[in-house]
Parts: structure tokens; sequence; C-alpha cells
């Protein structure tokens, strides 16, 4: 096992990993930028590094700093969280030269899963169900005009670098496919210094399911049930739920044995999802595969009682699966709103500052990841999430009722947040009715 793990991120997520190590009798390294000089991961690990100023580009995102600051702190292992490095194929492969243990997978899985058009030829060599599409990257828009003429209206255009909905758009018609395909492919260019696109058919509607997947050394893989992650903004998930309301026992199997192949068709390692478009017929689509821990990882450690940042870790050290399939029950229901310094009326704006009082709710089946307190300045610099609210119910109706609760009682002064926002959504008819898909918010508030 490993002796001492480096946190090369920041947030509530920093704060998950260092409680998890701590638990385990593993000693901390925070990292943090000038302008998280005061954030609680920096007072809740072991020891804490500055690499540098407040931009990501020259701390968060600066391996040469990162991977020096590991080396003078003598940790044997980095922790890459979500966002940031974690999908970094460079920074794991740096990993593995400075004989530094990467709690996820290779390198070579990264590259192999990050690039859009990979992973779908990947996934139809396998036999895994993929949305109609182009087989070859595209990189020109005539070129991909034809394509989608062949393949009919509307389609999706991707970024094969793409990820948090840069790069992609909807096209409509032939009259509207050229300036999409090019502002997706110059929103690729600028995010992620790569200009192949690939276009596939669009699902009207659908679902987004997606599947947790946890695999090891010696080739064991299992999947830990699905999460309903369809009521999105932007292409940006807002509120997740497990287990999806439509999805019966047999569908699930289906959709696990098929993650299950996904992730063995790789030689996966390490905690991962494979995402799924469902439609209104209940086909399912593999739509990609994100190979780091999820944001939404709460609802399946509820649903199934297993702590995912451990066992990443686990595994990571050499160790085997601590559960088989046959052992991995799905129990009650889960929820997780995700609480933003944002303005939902001005379209989702960040609203960074200084929060004033605090009260964060409790009681049976409530569980609050945060890294915020009273007087805590909100940075610019990073994304706005405050918090994540997770309730955890014998059922859906259950799980629902204590949100209700939960988000009524949770105060957040100084700032505006999304609150109220998650409020209506939990007590809006459609998903009380369990009548979501990703066009929710676009569909029920329009007039944000």
């Amino acid at each position: 096992m490993f002796d001492k793990v480096l946190i090369a991120n920041r947030g509530e997520i920093a704060v998950r990993i260092i409680r998890a190590c701590r638990e385990m009798g593993i000693k901390t390294v925070a990292i943090y930028s000038e302008a998280d000089r005061d954030a609680l991961h920096t007072m809740l690990a072991d020891e804490a590094i500055c690499i540098g100023p407040a931009p990501s580009s020259q701390s968060y995102l600066n391996m040469e700093r990162i991977l020096a600051a590991c080396v003078v702190m003598k940790a044997d292992a980095i922790h890459p969280g979500f966002g940031f490095l974690s999908e970094n194929t460079r920074f794991a492969e740096l990993c593995e030269k400075c004989n530094i243990s990467f709690i996820g997978p290779s390198g070579e899985i990264i590259h192999r899963m990050g690039n859009k058009s990979e992973a779908r030829r990947t996934m139809m060599e396998a036999g895994v169900p993929v949305v109609p599409g182009t087989k070859e990257p595209v990189y020109e828009a005539k070129e991909g005009l034809l394509l989608a003429r062949e393949m009919g209206f509307p389609v999706m255009i991707k970024a094969s670098s793409g990820g948090g909905g840069k790069g992609m758009r909807i096209s409509r018609s032939e009259e509207d496919f050229i300036e999409n395909f090019q502002s997706a492919q110059l929103e690729s260019v600028k995010g992620f210094s790569d200009d192949t696109m690939y276009i596939e058919k669009y699902v009207v509607n659908p679902r987004h399911i997606e599947f947790q997947i946890m695999a090891d050394k010696y080739g064991n893989v299992v999947h830990l049930g699905e999460r309903d992650c369809s009521i999105q903004r932007r292409h940006q998930k807002v509120l997740e739920e497990s287990p999806c309301e439509v999805i019966s026992e047999e569908l699930r199997r289906r959709m696990g044995e098929m993650a299950i192949r996904a992730a063995k068709a790789v030689n996966y390692e390490n905690a991962g999802t494979i995402e799924f478009l469902l439609d209104k017929d209940k086909q399912f689509y593999f739509m990609e595969m994100n190979t780091r821990i999820q944001v939404e990882h709460p609802v399946t450690e509820m649903v199934t009682g297993l702590d995912l940042i451990k066992e990443q870790i686990r595994v990571a050290a050499g160790e085997r699966l601590s559960a088989e399939q046959k052992d991995i029950r799905i129990s009650g229901h889960a929820i997780e709103c995700r609480i933003n310094a944002e303005n939902p009326k001005r379209n989702f704006m960040p609203c960074p500052g200084r929060i004033g009082n605090i009260h964060l709710p409790g009681g049976n089946g409530i569980r609050v990841d945060t890294h915020i307190y009273s007087d805590y300045q909100v940075p610019s610099n990073y994304d706005s999430m405050l918090l994540k609210l997770i309730a955890h119910g014998k059922d859906r109706q259950e799980a629902i009722e204590k949100m209700r609760s939960a988000l009524g009682e949770l105060i957040i002064e100084g700032i505006e947040t999304n609150v109220d926002f998650q409020y209506e959504i939990v007590n809006h008819p459609a998903f009380l009715e369990g009548k979501t898909d990703t066009g929710f918010i676009a569909r029920h508030f329009s007039g944000i």
C-alpha cells in the first residue's frame, strides 16, 4: 500500500480523497495555487505545497511543477481527481517515467478512449452498440456535409478530443451544417489543440445513462449499476440519480454486460464510466468512456455501499477488486444535486465572491461533499461548483422527499447560487413522474 499520496486537484474532490486516505492510514500532500492558499484541502492534508499562481495553466495544469512537488514531498502516488490532468495522457505517462503511481488507468488507455473517433472504432470492433456515425476522423466541413447527408439530419458534430460539452454542435439541416462544423472545430482547436472531428446521428431527447465500472490489474471487471445523468444544461450535468427509473433488471443486465465488454476491450484498469444514450424505444448506444472518477460517484456509493475512492487506491496499489459482480447489490435510490456559484437566470453565469453565513443540511440519508466554509472566498479562476448534496432513500419517492427537505435547509449567504433552481427541478411534475431526458431543462425552463 502507498505511504503518501499527492492530490493533484482542488475543491471538494481533493477533500474527498484526503478523507479516504486518512481512513486508510495513508499520509496526504495537498497542492494549491496562490488563489487557494486558504482552501480547505490545504488545511486537511498532512502537508501542503504551493505550485504557482492562480491561473490553472500555471498551477493545476502545470505537470512539471506537480511532479516536482511530488518528488520534493516524497509522495509515492498521485490521485488526479476529476478535471484538470485526470485524463491527460502525457501526465499519466510522465508519472510512470518518474516512478510515481498514477491512481487511474495507463496513459495508453487514456489516449485510446479519450479520442472519440478511436473509442467509437474500438467499441464497434468489440460489438458494443454505437450511435450510427463516421468511422474515420473528419477535418473538412464540406466532407462532413456529404457524410451528414448520407446518415440524415439531425446530426451531432463532435470534437474527437472534446469533453465538458466543448466542441459539440447539433446540425438540423444542410443550411446550418457548415457554420456549426466550423464553430465546433474552432472551439476544439482553442480548447484541445485538435481539429479532428467526427459526426454521428443525433438521437432526439435521449436519456444520458452511465455505468460505473471498476477494474483491477488482473483482468477482473465489475459494474456498479447505472446513473441517470439526463438533466443537463449546455451538456453539463446538473442532477444525477441512481438507479434509472425506466431501466428494468433485464435492461440493466444487458447494459452492464456491454459496459464490462467495453472495459475489457481496452484492458481497462481502475475506476471508469461507460456512457450510453438510451432512446425512447429502450435502445442504447455507446457514447464515450470517462477514464477517471466522476463528479457524481457519490450516488453509486450510496446505493452500493462501496467506497470508490478507496477502491481506486487499492487497485492502483496492486490489490484485487474487493467485490465480484455477484456481490454488487443496488439498495434504495440516491439523488445528487450539484450546487454551483452561478445565476441560472443569467445563463448560468458564474458568481464568485465571499461566502457569508453557511448552514449545511444533515439527517439520515443526507450527505454533503464540499470544500466551502463561512468567510471562504470563492475564486473566479476555477469551476463554480461549491458542493454536492446527496440524498438516499429506500425508493425514489423517499429520496426526492429527503432532497427537497435538504435543499430547503441549505443556506449559503453572500453569493448567488443555483439552490432555488435545483429546488424547482426536484418539485417539477415531469421530474416527479420520472419523465426526464437531455432536453428536460431546455423544455421546462425555457426562460432560463
